[in-house]
C-alpha cells in the first residue's frame, strides 16, 4: 500500500490518536472512518436536496 504524509496541527494528531485509541485501530484507520463519514455525510446532504426542474421533469416522463 502506497501512503503520504498530510501535515496537520498537533492538537487535531492528539485527537486522532486519542480516537484511535477509543475505537481500539490505528490512526491511520481513523483518518480513513473519518474521510468517510465526511463523504458518506455530503452525499447524504445531496440527496436530501430539493429536485431540481429537470430531475422533476424526468421522474413525471411518460414511459410510452
Amino acid at each position: 500500500m502506497q501512503t503520504t504524509s498530510v501535515r496537520i496541527d498537533t492538537a487535531t494528531h492528539d485527537e486522532i490518536k486519542r480516537l484511535a485509541l477509543a475505537l481500539g485501530t490505528t490512526v491511520g484507520n481513523t483518518v480513513t472512518l473519518a474521510v468517510r463519514s465526511l463523504a458518506q455525510e455530503q452525499m447524504g446532504q445531496q440527496l436530501n436536496a430539493p429536485l431540481t426542474g429537470d430531475e422533476i421533469a424526468w421522474l413525471d416522463a411518460e414511459l410510452g
